[in-house]
């Protein structure tokens, strides 16, 4: 049995106990972040850590990020904390921005994926924040099974995992949308390993020029320092084809593509940031923020819809643009069509 504890209106510290009873218990729980709903267990704790895995059906070499609530916790969890780190937390956390450290020795191996690195992050969110402070570091990837889409609502996690973990924190909606940005400290240069919440121009603006490894732009890589890396993620049901190019030869192709995909006899999706007539359509909104906001939703939304393929309009890639590109890519299997 899954017990859902309603915190839409904000932080009940009752509520909370009994939530951070299951972490300290050994236990699974889903809660959100300003960012994407994590699964969390206690990150110190081997067996429960493992259960992350089997849950979500994760393979074990796909690293966790574990989720603090102070700096002090920071320098229990990693052997070493260059000033970069220290430059960055004071700046940027709490917030959507994780960082790859040489590990401490208490750190288990199963919580990173086996590397001698760890991933970790101060979440800004309330309910985290009170989650973490009220039990201990919690290990957690985003709330989904292995390879789908993220989840940005408890419904997303209560259809994942609803029977299968002990508890879901029922927030509401997550504010950014998108995972936290992960950058390598560890390396002679800062290394970006995944855009997410936290733009690159504003890292840099603190560090300076912050190196792109190879996986954000498409090539896997064989030891993954970070989620997102390795193997295929955020990937509907349906069939994902993301059109990219000069906006007004976006929107032809993307009209086009939709009646091509109709004459075949397939119900046909479109996300985007203007209307489109197709058998379903989600707005995405606006701005990159909207955009970010939406994007996860949009996926779950018009596979619930059941629709056989979805065409996604790209977006430039700035600010959190970066960010989404990367999902929306990896989501299509990097089945981009130019227009």
């Amino acid at each position: 049995m899954t017990v859902v504890i309603n915190m839409r209106d904000g932080v009940d510290a009752r509520k909370i106990k009994l939530a951070a009873r299951f972490i300290l218990d050994g236990k699974l729980v889903a809660f959100p972040t300003e960012t994407v709903y994590g699964l969390g267990a206690d990150a110190l704790n081997e067996r429960a850590v493992r259960r992350i895995f089997e849950a979500k059906g994760r393979p074990p070499d796909n690293p966790l990020i574990i989720h603090i609530s102070g700096f002090d916790e920071l320098e229990r969890l990693a052997s070493y904390v260059p000033n970069e780190a220290r430059l960055l937390a004071e700046r940027f956390w709490p917030g959507p921005l994780t960082m790859v450290l040489p590990k401490a020795d208490e750190v288990p191996l199963v919580t990173t994926g086996g590397l001698d690195t760890v991933a970790v992050r101060m979440p800004s969110h309330p309910i985290a924040r009170a989650l973490i402070g009220e039990s201990t570091s919690i290990a957690a990837p985003s709330a989904n099974i292995s390879g789908k889409p993220s989840p940005t609502l408890a419904e997303h996690v209560i259809e994942d995992f609803y029977g299968k973990i002990e508890c879901i924190i029922d927030g509401g909606e997550t504010a950014v949308g998108v995972e936290s940005t992960v950058v390598d400290l560890t390396s002679e240069k800062p290394v970006l390993l995944r855009p997410g919440g936290l733009p690159l121009e504003e890292l840099e603006s603190v560090i300076g020029e912050v190196e792109i490894h190879p996986a954000v732009r498409g090539k896997l890589t064989d030891v993954a320092k970070s989620p997102g890396m390795k193997y295929k993620h955020y990937s509907p049901n349906a069939s994902v084809i993301v059109v990219e190019g000069k906006r007004e030869n976006v929107r032809r192709k993307i009209m086009e593509l939709v009646g091509e995909y109709r004459a075949l006899g397939l119900c046909v999706g479109v996300m985007a940031t203007e209307e489109y007539d197709a058998d379903e359509f989600f707005h995405l909104g606006k701005s990159e923020a909207e955009v970010a906001r939406n994007l996860f939703k949009a996926l779950r939304e018009l596979d619930k819809r059941g629709v056989d393929v979805i065409i996604a309009e790209g977006i430039e890639e700035r600010g959190l643009g970066f960010a989404v590109m990367n999902r929306l890519r990896k989501a299509a299997g990097y089945k981009i069509v130019w227009a």
